[in-house]
Parts: structure tokens; C-alpha cells; sequence
């Protein structure tokens, strides 16, 4: 299944949104609760929104698929004239993770010459940052997955504008698959962990690169370079993990104007979804509705290239099985 959080124009459906959809193909959206109360003859709470049709659990998912293939008529929409929200619009939380080495060696190069560039002498500067190693992978990295917590209350969805935060000056993309929990998981072994997972959906982290910059030299943050209204983009839909057999072998994009940047995919992660999944589990219940980022792809950010977003930029991340996330950045406040 194709899932999406949606809100129907008043022409369309008489209920007000956001509402839990289907989508049952490039046209029509199927509303899954009314769906449901034609289907029983009353509402059914586990289709009221995204987050409980996750934590309803497998029965659930599996009435979810039943009311798809008899798709009533009356439960159905025009997809054009539905807005999409984020499909899980406040999830339990956001982890993101650091999982492909070329996005990792190119960042902190990055990282390193806007430090540079900082000083008197920039070149005197790469020169002693070489020598002390600063360009080199720390060894935790290649040893066990890591990641920070992001906002959880600052997603949207595709479609809905990013507002440039005060505080920046440069502003960035991130091209990356992400993970919804869909079980209690706690202490699960890598060769059961994928149990645990709903589904996937695409995440743009937006990102605030000279605030980053300043919180990462204390060695804390990312904060406030990724913590903004309208920071985590999600989207267009969440599609069950049934449908996704290999989420390690998608193809992804990014087009910015309609300019590829990066065309590649989804394999080589350092650390893989199970491993990430297990990791996190190690004494830590995690729950559903929590939702994993699986890490910038390899020139899958400005960032990389010392390139950043201007005001009225429109980003494309495409993942194959999942479709388009198309978010456009506004002028800064």
C-alpha cells in the first residue's frame, strides 16, 4: 500500500482533514475511514489517522488492504483535489543517521574549508587541519551506527512551502530514505529487526549549514542547523514494507529547478536498516510511529559541493517505489 495524510478540498468530500488515504493509483485516493464506517456501518478508530493504523498493528494493516482492493466508490477522491500533509504528520520521534562514507568524507571536507576560509590564510590552514587528522573518519563511525534526534513537531508534507529560517544565511537539502517503526521492539537481534518496520517514506532533511557550523565546532549539535518550522519534509506517502522487498537497491535523485544533481541509489550503507534498528533497541524500547532517516546519499546535499538553495528553489527527491517529495523554499523571514 501507497498511505498518505491528506486534506480533501470541501468540493470533494464533505469530512474535514487531515484524513488517512490510499492512494489506489495516479488518480483517485481512497479514504480509508469512510471506507471503513461503509464497509462496517460505524467508524472504525484504526483508521483515524496514520499513527493509529500503525500502532493498530498487522490486522489492521491487512483490513487496510481489504478496503483497497473493494475501493467503494463513495470512499473515493480525485487525487487533484486532495492536499497532502506529511504522511505521519507528528511522528513518535525522528533519529537520523550518518550511513554512506562519500557523504561523510565530502561533508567534513566542506566542513574544513569553510573553517579555513575563516582565517588569515585558508591554505596554511587545510594544511594544519590535514596534518592533525581533521579530515579523517573517526573509527566510531565505521563501528556502530550513529545519529541524532531531530523535531519532531516541524514536519511537512509534499507540496508545503519550507519557510528560511531568521537565523540562516545558507540553506540546504538532504536526499534520504527513511523508516517507519511499526512494532514495540526492544533488545531485537539484526536478523529479526526488520520485522519491527511499517514502511518507507522519503525525508528531505532541510538544513541551516552556518548554524550547523557553529554548533558542531563545540563537537555538540546538530540544534537550531536543523531544528526550524518546516524542517522535515516526509513524503508523498509511506508505502508498506510488503511493497519495498529490497530498500537497499532503490534508485534516488535530486533535482533542484528541475536540474539533476545526483542521480544514485539507496546501496552502501555503512550501517545497514537492521543494524540501525537493532542498535537503537539495545535497552531502549522503540515504538511505533518512530521514524529512522537512513542517512544523506553520497552528493546528495549542496552542502558536499559548497553549493546552497537560494529563496524560491524548488527541490525534487525521487525514490523509486515511493515516488516524488517536491518541497519549494520561501524567502527568508
Amino acid at each position: 500500500m501507497k498511505l498518505i495524510t491528506f486534506v480533501p478540498s470541501p468540493a470533494a468530500h464533505g469530512a474535514a482533514g487531515p484524513r488517512l488515504g490510499a492512494l489506489v493509483d495516479s488518480r483517485q485516493v481512497l479514504d480509508l475511514a469512510q471506507a471503513a464506517e461503509l464497509h462496517a456501518g460505524r467508524a472504525d478508530p484504526r483508521f483515524a489517522s496514520m499513527l493509529a493504523l500503525i500502532q493498530a498493528g498487522e490486522a489492521a494493516w491487512d483490513d487496510a488492504r481489504a478496503l483497497l482492493a473493494e475501493a467503494p466508490s463513495a470512499a473515493l477522491l480525485d487525487r487533484a483535489r486532495v492536499t497532502l500533509r506529511a504522511p505521519l504528520p507528528l511522528p513518535e520521534s525522528i533519529r537520523d543517521f550518518a550511513n554512506y562514507e562519500l557523504h561523510v568524507r565530502q561533508a567534513i571536507r566542506s566542513a574544513m574549508t569553510l573553517r579555513a576560509n575563516a582565517t588569515p590564510d585558508p591554505a596554511a590552514a587545510l594544511q594544519r587541519f590535514r596534518e592533525a587528522g581533521m579530515f579523517e573518519i573517526p573509527q566510531v563511525w565505521f563501528d556502530m551506527p550513529l545519529y541524532y534526534k531531530g523535531n519532531r513537531f516541524s514536519c511537512i508534507g509534499h507540496g508545503q512551502p519550507v519557510q528560511w529560517p531568521a537565523f540562516a544565511e545558507k540553506m540546504d537539502y538532504e536526499l534520504e530514505l527513511a523508516v517507519v517503526i511499526g512494532k514495540t521492539a526492544r533488545d531485537v537481534p539484526p536478523e529479526r529487526a526488520m520485522d519491527a518496520v511499517f514502511g518507507y517514506t522519503i525525508y528531505n532533511d532541510f538544513s541551516a549549514r552556518d548554524m550547523q557550523a557553529k554548533e558542531t565546532s563545540f563537537r555538540m549539535g546538530p540544534a537550531k542547523g536543523k531544528d526550524f518550522d518546516t524542517g522535515n519534509a516526509f513524503g508523498p506517502c509511506i508505502v508498506t514494507r510488503d511493497e519495498l522487498p529490497d530498500p537497499l537497491a532503490l534508485a534516488m535523485s535530486v533535482r533542484v529547478n528541475g536540474e539533476l544533481k545526483v542521480s544514485t541509489t539507496s546501496a552502501g550503507m555503512q550501517h545497514d536498516i537492521a543494524a540501525c534498528i537493532s542498535h537503537v533497541s539495545r535497552s531502549e524500547t522503540l515504538h511505533p510511529g518512530e521514524i529512522f532517516g537512513m542517512g544523506t546519499l553520497g552528493n546528495g546535499c549542496g552542502y558536499e559541493s559548497l553549493s546552497f538553495l537560494a529563496a524560491g528553489d524548488v527541490v525534487e527527491l525521487e525514490v523509486e517505489g515511493i515516488g516524488i517529495l517536491r518541497n519549494q523554499l520561501m524567502a527568508r523571514e
